[in-house]
């Protein structure tokens, strides 16, 4: 009888370890994106598989990673909602408009002209200050900001039917769809163009049937939609830079040991850098992609951007002041942040590689 009772006692003593291995093993980490899971397309899905390889690695199997692409877990807004509770989805990846629903300070990234090069929006995203900007996201949202992809490359480019847009007088009475953003509805006007603010599913209607004149987006939507076939010329100005927010949920995160915390972490900042990277080469192949699909292209110099943006920034923070209702001095603090980051990158290569 008593030989009969160690294998049992035996089994309870270790049934406690079994358990914990096993809510060890069953951790899962769900992110979603409205991309496709697509290796050559686009910057997220693979900059995510990395992300889940090293996690994986890094933790040793006691973090799954699983990704959906494709919206195939519902709109950016709803996927954000789900984040903030955590429990059925603990990350996902929003654009501006969605990120600005969740919290009204990211609505400053809509500014025109905003940066010159890659170089300086990746320093600038990358950088202490953007961090501790967005750190606010964990007290308002419930959500902790991990980092920010280049929605689609970033800079966007002009599509229109009339003529190439090479000056800002180009612009005078072309009807432009754009997102349904107050913010670039103001940049337009300022330019002397009209704004038809429309959802995406609308937009090749509307070229088609002239309701607009042109719109705009990154030169690798421009390519992937197809939009050469109801436009006939683009133009490259970079007049908005478009990004993601990439968020997890601030409860489920700080459910993890401190050494999961550090693998999430270290591990997103891995990927947004393969990301910044790789939207960058889909932006150039699909600008020469453009090139050799529209009548006509151009780049915009950098002599007509900056015109363009003495008209276009004054507009634009009057409305983002006045009609938007953030502090102007929370503006201004944003605009001297974005100029100082643009002049000490030049500053460093200069003294790095200059002399």
């Amino acid at each position: 009888m008593r030989n009969m009772m160690f294998p049992r006692l035996t089994a309870l003593a270790a049934l406690p370890l079994a358990m914990a291995a096993a809510q060890v093993q069953a951790e899962e980490m769900a992110i979603a994106t409205i991309l496709p899971e697509d290796m050559s397309n686009n910057e997220v899905y693979p900059a995510l598989i990395q992300f889940k390889n090293l996690v994986e690695t890094r933790t040793n199997g006691e973090i799954t990673v699983s990704i959906f692409g494709n919206s195939q877990l519902g709109s950016e807004v709803e996927t954000a909602s789900e984040v903030q509770g955590g429990r059925t989805l603990q990350s996902t990846i929003i654009t501006t408009g969605a990120m600005s629903s969740f919290y009204d300070d990211y609505q400053l990234m809509t500014a025109p002209f905003i940066f010159d090069n890659w170089r300086q929006a990746w320093a600038f995203f990358d950088g202490d200050w953007f961090a501790d900007f967005m750190s606010g996201t964990i007290e308002e949202t419930n959500m902790r900001y991990l980092g920010t992809f280049d929605d689609g490359g970033g800079f966007v480019a002009f599509t229109n039917n009339e003529r190439p847009i090479k000056t800002v007088e180009d612009l005078e009475g072309l009807n432009i769809r754009t997102e349904e953003n107050p913010g670039h509805v103001a940049i337009m006007k300022s330019l002397g163009a009209s704004a038809t603010p429309l959802p995406w599913g609308e937009v090749i209607t509307a070229l088609e049937t002239g309701l607009a004149d042109g719109q705009f987006n990154a030169p690798v939507l421009n390519t992937t939609f197809n939009f050469d076939e109801v436009t006939d010329y683009t133009t490259l100005t970079g007049h908005v830079y478009n990004s993601a927010a990439w968020l997890v949920s601030e409860e489920w995160f700080q459910s993890l040991t401190e050494e999961q915390q550090q693998a999430i972490v270290t591990s997103a900042r891995e990927a947004i850098a393969i990301g910044h990277g790789m939207s960058g080469a889909l932006a150039t192949a699909s600008w020469v992609e453009s090139c050799e699909r529209f009548e006509a292209c151009y780049i915009m110099p950098p002599e007509e951007r900056a015109r363009m943006a003495e008209i276009a920034t004054p507009a634009w923070k009057e409305w983002i002041v006045n009609d938007f209702g953030i502090e102007e001095e929370k503006v201004d603090a944003f605009l001297a942040e974005v100029a100082r980051v643009g002049e000490a990158v030049v500053e460093n290569d200069m003294a790095n590689y200059g002399q």
